[in-house]
């Protein structure tokens, strides 16, 4: 079957020569990427199946095909060559057919990625020398080793460790999986034997346009025609130039008008074909031709001032991104490329870090095509290349990459691993001259240090270089990312020397273990950094950047007043498209009653919004034409797009509007019925115990069957466990006290609770009976009502004035027992203290989850704190719990949530199901909460808080 297939592929091969035999072929050996491979011989030297020749999918890191071991690179950091490191060979075998057509033409194999010391051999015999790095394209020439017409053997040696202690520093010592294998495709690059071997494309935002064409063989009398057209395949301009005599390098140049320029907002491209002649007796034989895609844009550092695109001061809204997939380690495919940059332009983010190496071209190619900034990295964690390797690299790097208008930077290495060396040999390939950064130092006027805190942050600012972060924020499980990330971004878009900042990190890099039945492994905490889960699952800090990074702003108060006219503040955060290209909706409409779930809102009216003429980082105003009862309605959303179609982001408002979602409905009877310690009360088929040596709610049934439903209110009061009674950090407190939150204790749950209740009354009236509830100390009242329909109404009042992370009052019942909760409210994700935006007010309903972070991936989460919230539902095994908030300034605890099993972010005191005033904010990796802005501050309570909610039980 191998046999057949291999000479099918000659024929096929033989076909194409004839149909574009000017143009360079490409046939590929391997297959494309993930899910379109070809099988090869394979035998790995050790670890799982080590011994045997087996068949392997190429391109595939090997570790995933069942071979080999699994390493993750920190543990063995700072080594270039340990004992007990994971440092399989595998052998690779593959044969082809060539048809005979190509005797005269040039044969090279090509390389895009293999880890990584690689040998080559066809039919027996070398084809080079090795080459070392695992992320960059490499080829070797072949002509003179193949048998053209007849069956050849190719033969590839991989090493997943390299001889040279370099490149092990520099690639495979890192924070991050290391893998084994041909992990990229392998291709034949078929040429005429006086061919173009590349060219380096100039284009600025002027229109001027200069390339240069490098001839990959030795030849006289040679021109280039550049032939440049528009996205539409119009012809806009012809170029020409000639070799120089004695020169491999062909260079034209031209000055093009009424061009349209590239942006990562107007990703505007163009093409060109370059066109090798040879030039005989006035005639012109065309020999070889080459085609690119450019863009018209220019990059500039302003020393002191900040970053321009095409003359335009720009922010960097950045993230970090590795090249990854569960399946498949980091062997990607076209698919997967564009959907990383769909999903990062979806967070309204215009700029992506390739940490740390050369991305697939279908990467730069959808950066291209959909509009990202991108800094392209050369290898390097903590360590770096030697000089030798290095300049290898870079001009691997730099010569396949350099035509891509997306890249803006060059990086060299990443955190120490920049061999400085190397810093001058990038201007060497680039005729662009892109500016050289080296990520955690300051380097051609950019400081880039990481993990500044907020405090920091704004001191680096006030440095006379331009201040822009290449990793900031670094996210674990639910925590950094969005969480004070609004903080952050007011600071730096404000700041005359910001370059804005990368995000760490795009996804999880949690493998699918193949020796472990696809078991996603995060190596504990060290890949669970990412915003969206490894199958790019939603975290809530996905939306929270979309709102914060929306290059529109409506500033309007989310809460309108009566006398509204319809006019809203707008402002264009863009840098280079004006409002009128957006479009604009509204919507008004009411929210079902409690009663009604399952529903989201219902839409009474919408409207479109004439698009306001605003310049780019200006502001405005828009006008949204109501109806005159709008505000018999419960909301009016406004939605933005981008000129794709794109939401941007839509905003809620709403007004002052009597809604109580739980009303007594005056039906039924009431009684209650005294023991020592007990009131029982019977109200319809409800019956509810409160004790009255506490005041609390001990006891729930309806129609005969009980509802867990008990202990509260009871008053939750707790701080950060490293805080002093003024909010500032101990010193002397032990290292993680500052994930413990501490509940505080109070006199109401003190051992002797006669000192606790100070009085209790029951009043009892035709329609329902009320309990009031006097006690000493921080909890003062509570008032029960409970009505004849069963309704119950609790208001309550408490005063704790000092210092708090957390504190409200709280019920418990058993989280094994709910089945789903419904809401109406902000969601549908939870939020921290600082990280409130980024969810919509709507009615939202999920079933109960307690995922483990880092090892399963169901969002939105179940548990945790909501906010804005009017009504919720619990749907129980033992039936539904119903609660209503007079008005939606509290905060709804879900449980409590649940950090990874290491605990590195929060242990939180369990608060079942809780109103609260405060809730916590939530630190990331790097940086305490203390040291994250000032919305993750701890709270001043001051005075009395006092609430009401509605209670109601259903079987």
């Amino acid at each position: 079957m191998k046999k057949r297939s291999n000479y099918i592929l000659g024929l096929l091969l033989l076909t194409s020569v004839f149909v574009k035999a000017q143009e360079t072929e490409r046939v590929y050996l391997s297959g494309k990427g993930y899910q379109d491979t070809k099988q090869w011989d394979f035998k790995v030297s050790d670890g799982r199946n080590s011994g045997e020749w087996g068949v392997i999918n190429v391109p595939s890191v090997w570790e995933q095909e069942g071979y080999g071991t699994y390493q993750y690179g920190i543990r063995f950091y700072g080594k270039p060559h340990p004992e007990g490191i994971a440092d399989e060979v595998g052998e690779y075998k593959y044969e082809f057919e060539v048809p005979k057509a190509w005797e005269n033409k040039k044969i090279k194999i090509v390389f895009d990625g293999s880890m990584t010391d690689t040998e080559v051999r066809i039919n027996g015999r070398s084809a080079g020398n090795k080459h070392q790095g695992a992320f960059y394209r490499f080829s070797y020439d072949i002509t003179n080793l193949l048998k053209f017409g007849k069956r050849n053997l190719l033969e590839v040696k991989v090493s997943k460790e390299s001889e040279n202690g370099s490149v092990n520093l520099a690639e495979r010592r890192a924070d991050y999986w290391n893998f084994g294998g041909i992990f990229r495709p392998v291709f034949l690059e078929v040429l005429p034997s006086v061919f173009i071997d590349r060219t380096s494309i100039d284009a600025n935002h002027l229109g001027e346009f200069n390339a240069n064409i490098f001839i990959g063989s030795g030849e006289e009398n040679l021109m280039v025609e550049a032939v440049v057209t528009d996205s539409n395949a119009k012809k806009i301009q012809t170029l020409i130039g000639d070799l120089p005599e004695g020169s491999d390098l062909i260079h034209v140049s031209g000055k093009f008008t009424n061009i349209h320029q590239w942006t990562a907002e107007t990703p505007n491209l163009y093409n060109v074909e370059f066109k090798l002649y040879k030039k005989v007796d006035g005639k012109k034989e065309l020999l070889h031709i080459v085609k690119d895609r450019f863009g018209f844009r220019t990059i500039e550092i302003v020393e002191g001032d900040g970053i321009y695109v095409n003359g335009q001061r720009v922010l960097m809204k950045g993230v970090n991104r590795h090249s990854f997939w569960p399946e498949s380690g980091r062997t990607l495919n076209k698919e997967l490329n564009y959907a990383d940059v769909k999903l990062i332009k979806e967070m309204n983010m215009n700029a992506v870090r390739l940490s740390h190496y050369p991305p697939d071209p279908d990467f730069l190619n959808a950066c291209d095509e959909l509009g990202l900034y991108v800094m392209d990295e050369l290898g390097g964690w903590h360590g770096h290349y030697d000089d030798a390797i290095g300049r290898k690299l870079v001009k691997e790097m730099v010569t396949r990459d350099l035509n891509h208008p997306s890249i803006i930077f060059w990086s060299n290495g990443n955190e120490g691993g920049w061999n400085t060396h190397l810093d001058n040999q990038f201007v060497v390939w680039d005729l662009q001259n892109r500016p050289v950064l080296h990520p955690q130092q300051d380097l051609n006027g950019v400081e880039t240090m990481h993990y500044r805190s907020y405090g920091e942050t704004q001191e680096y600012q006030r440095g006379k270089n331009i201040f822009m972060p290449t990793e900031f924020l670094h996210g674990l499980y639910d925590g950094g990312h969005g969480a004070g990330l609004d903080d952050y971004w007011e600071i730096m878009r404000k700041h005359p020397r910001s370059g804005g900042g990368y995000l760490w990190v795009f996804a999880d890099e949690g493998i699918a273990r193949t020796d472990r039945n696809g078991q996603i492994d995060n190596q504990g905490n060290y890949g669970a950094d990412g915003i969206v889960g490894p199958h790019h699952e939603k975290e809530g800090s996905f939306f929270t950047i979309k709102e914060v990074w929306s290059p529109v702003m409506l500033m309007n108060d989310s809460h309108l007043s009566k006398d509204f006219d319809g006019t809203f503040i707008v402002e264009n955060r863009y840098d280079f498209t004006n409002l009128k290209d957006c479009s604009f909706s509204w919507e008004l409409a009411e929210f079902e009653s409690i009663q009604a779930k399952g529903n989201k809102h219902k839409t009474i009216k919408t409207g479109t919004i004439k698009a306001p003429d605003v310049k780019p980082q200006e502001s405005g105003k828009m006008n949204v034409k109501l109806p005159n009862n709008w505000q018999e309605s419960d909301v009016l959303y406004i939605t933005a797009k981008n000129k794709n179609g794109n939401e941007l982001w839509k905003w809620e408002y709403t007004w002052d509007k009597e809604n109580q979602y739980l009303v007594p409905e005056n039906k039924g009877s009431i009684s209650s019925e005294e023991t020592e310690d007990i009131i029982k009360i019977a109200a319809l088929s409800a019956n509810y115990e409160f004790s009255k040596k506490t005041g609390k709610l001990v006891n729930v049934s309806t129609s005969g069957k009980n509802i867990s439903f008990s202990n509260g209110p009871r008053l939750i009061v707790a701080r950060r466990g490293d805080r002093t009674l003024d909010g500032t950090v101990n010193p002397d407190f032990e290292k993680g006290e500052d994930r413990i939150y501490k509940e505080i204790q109070v006199v109401d749950d003190a051992v002797d609770v006669a000192e606790s209740i100070k009085q209790l009354d029951i009043k009892k009236e035709e329609d329902k009976i009320i309990i009031t509830v006097l006690y000493h100390g921080i909890l003062q009242k509570v008032v029960w009502t409970i009505y004849n329909d069963g309704l119950l109404q609790l208001d309550y009042s408490y005063e704790y004035n000092g210092v708090v992370d957390l504190a409200g009052i709280c019920f418990d019942y058993p989280e094994e027992k709910v089945k789903a909760k419904e809401w109406l409210g902000d969601g549908p994700y939870r939020v921290w203290q600082n990280r409130i935006k980024g969810n919509t007010l709507d009615v939202w309903k999920n079933a109960y989850n307690d995922p483990i972070p880092g090892e399963s991936f169901n969002y939105p989460e179940f548990k945790g704190y909501f906010n804005n919230w009017r009504w919720a539902t619990f749907t129980t095994e033992e039936g539904k719990i119903s609660i209503a908030n007079e008005k939606p300034t509290t905060y709804l605890g879900v449980f409590t949530p649940r950090d990874g099993r290491d605990e590195l972010l929060y242990r939180l005191p369990h608060t079942g199901i809780s109103i609260l005033d405060v809730i916590p904010p939530v630190r990331n990796k790097v940086n305490a909460t203390d040291l994250v802005g000032p919305s993750s501050q701890p709270k001043w309570l001051n005075g009395i808080q006092s609430h009401t909610i509605y209670l109601k039980f259903d079987n």
